[in-house]
């Protein structure tokens, strides 16, 4: 695999290809964080695939991921390209249903 540069396309690419991202500390299975675990948990709720990044595998991915974002903490949830926000946003999201929707909604477009 080429290097990845966390650019802006390059970041893009990974939203745009994927329904469900997740750019997190750690991973689903070895989470670095609270708020991180947190929002996996959310994301394996809905049964659906989702795509990973590990944020600490490189110094460059927080500031580069955050400035692209315009979103200042991690994690970050993307939802068919949109960003949601982070943990906390994603599990009342998730309570009231509208995160599930938003997942049905995106596959009529």
């Amino acid at each position: 695999m080429a290097e990845f540069n966390w650019s802006p396309e390059e970041l893009q690419e990974i939203v745009d290809n994927n329904r469900l991202v997740l750019f997190m500390k750690g991973t689903p299975e070895e989470p670095q964080c609270g708020f991180s675990n947190r929002a996996s948990m959310v994301l394996q709720q809905l049964g659906q695939p989702f795509v990973t990044v590990n944020i600490l595998s490189d110094h460059r991915a927080i500031p580069s991921v955050c400035a692209w974002s315009d979103f200042p903490t991690m994690p970050q949830i993307f939802v068919h390209g949109e960003l949601i926000g982070g943990s906390d946003i994603a599990l009342e999201m998730y309570e009231s249903g509208e995160l599930q929707q938003m997942l049905v909604d995106g596959e009529s477009e």
